[in-house]
């Protein structure tokens, strides 16, 4: 998909129908197929539990994860069922995109009353060593939608 904007914006909205339509209070992975079955039917490449391999400087692999969903292979979407994000959760979707190399992350929350959505960007131009990438967490680009 060219405009990445436009693509959060799909997912934030059926993101929102889901909350509104099965309230809080589920298991994440209800909330994770739910997403990823109104995501296929409106017509995006949705990967379920996306592999995310970690490698040293060297290229040697030292870890695995698994993002919740990866959507028409560019957006990285992290789920929670927890009362509030936390900067964990926000240091988990940064940790996706950098060793996914990939830009967008959207990061997500039905464990609460309230709707709560952040979009991440992360670039790895401005990452030089450790001073470079905490200027590069700190400079990432969120947006924190909340609706009640």
């Amino acid at each position: 998909m060219k405009d990445i904007k436009a693509l959060c914006d799909q997912v934030r909205q059926i993101s929102y129908a889901i909350h509104v339509y099965h309230g809080h209070g589920h298991l994440e992975k209800v909330y994770e197929n739910a997403l990823a079955h109104r995501l296929r039917k409106a017509g995006f490449d949705v990967q379920q539990q996306h592999p995310i391999k970690v490698y040293d400087e060297d290229g040697t692999l030292i870890g695995d994860y698994l993002a919740d969903l990866l959507v028409a292979g560019e957006l990285i979407v992290e789920l929670k069922t927890a009362k509030a994000l936390a900067n964990e959760h926000e240091a988990q979707v940064l940790g996706y995109l950098k060793s996914a190399c990939l830009e967008h992350g959207l990061l997500i929350n039905f464990g609460s009353y309230k709707f709560e959505i952040r979009k991440f960007a992360w670039s790895e131009g401005s990452a030089s060593g450790i001073a470079g990438t905490a200027l590069s967490l700190f400079s990432a680009i969120f947006a924190f939608f909340a609706v009640k």
